[in-house]
């Protein structure tokens, strides 16, 4: 598709100024939940087995790696994906994460029926990521395999969204960051990957990179910051809608707090590098978030002004 030209989308230029599923089970696949399949025109579901081997995943922004979380210093990377000797389908009844599942698909499709309007908005059509969900480890058309190490991610070369719900309960265990809204605030930054991708936005961050390899970093925290503020704008519609409780905010906020690049080295025990940072601190993100949560407009996401980070 084209590149996504509304006012909100802006283009990115070598002097740095600011400018576009399926459930996977690591051992057996689930039916497509009646009551979920097709929300919001549905996200045509994929239900496939995932028995992989664990590959080595490469990162990024561009138009082949995957934008994720890397958490791979707080997790490490050798984890083998459970059930790989079980290639048993788990009956839909028996799986401890049904509830989890259906929350997510039912997240994701309502964030992405947000940019369905808001390309709208802009005079132009919204081509649907799917979801894939995996467990332990995975492997992608485009952008390699990965484990539960990397954290929920999205590969731009075929457009899917990957989440191992595990992941989940790790926030709560790992990073302390419990609840239902702080994923969907994941589940919401990943469409915003996806939302980047269409808009043409990963492919000028990829066109910049090769030309000025220096700045990878920088414009990677910048992409990712964006993404933050895009989840923010879909929060600021479920707000409108009167669907959010009483500390809910507060979820997304210390989910976003969680997984900056300053509490990740810290909680790996790691001295803080902003040399090595990928996707901003704890601050920036969480002010990208709340910056798009408070305007609920996407044109305030510019994270590639100069003077954004």
């Amino acid at each position: 598709m084209a590149a996504h030209e509304g006012s909100w989308a802006r283009r990115i230029d070598v002097r740095g100024a600011a400018p576009r599923g399926g459930a996977q089970r690591g051992s057996g696949g689930l039916p497509i939940p009646g009551n979920i399949a097709g929300v919001g025109g549905g996200a045509g579901l994929i239900i496939v087995l995932v028995i992989v081997a664990i590959q080595v995943f490469g990162g990024g922004g561009d138009s082949s790696g995957g934008t994720g979380f890397d958490l791979n210093d707080v997790f490490g990377a050798g984890v083998q994906a459970p059930g790989a000797a079980d290639e048993s389908p788990i009956p839909a009844g028996q799986d401890p994460q049904r509830d989890l599942f259906e929350f997510s698909d039912y997240v994701f499709n309502d964030a992405q029926q947000t940019w369905v309007g808001t390309f709208r908005e802009g005079g132009d059509s919204y081509d649907r990521a799917e979801l894939v969900v995996y467990d332990g480890a995975v492997s992608t058309d485009g952008c390699g395999g990965a484990t539960a190490a990397v954290g929920p991610f999205y590969c731009p070369a075929d457009q899917r969204v990957y989440l191992d719900l595990t992941f989940y309960e790790d926030m709560r265990r790992q990073l302390g960051a419990s609840g239902d809204f702080a994923w969907a605030y994941v589940i919401a930054h990943e469409i915003g990957h996806h939302v980047q991708n269409l808009t043409g936005t990963n492919g000028e961050v990829a066109r910049v990179e090769r030309g000025d390899p220096d700045r990878a970093n920088e414009l990677s925290v910048r992409l990712e910051l964006q993404a933050d503020c895009y989840a923010g704008v879909w929060a600021a519609t479920v707000f409108a809608e009167g669907d959010l409780e009483p500390g809910d905010l507060d979820e997304a906020f210390t989910a976003s707090e969680a997984v900056g690049d300053d509490r990740l080295q810290e909680n790996a025990g790691q001295r803080v590098d902003p040399d090595s940072f990928t996707h901003g601190t704890s601050e920036q993100r969480r002010t990208w978030f709340e910056n798009g949560f408070e305007s609920g407009d996407a044109a305030a996401c510019d994270t590639f002004s100069p003077d954004a980070i």
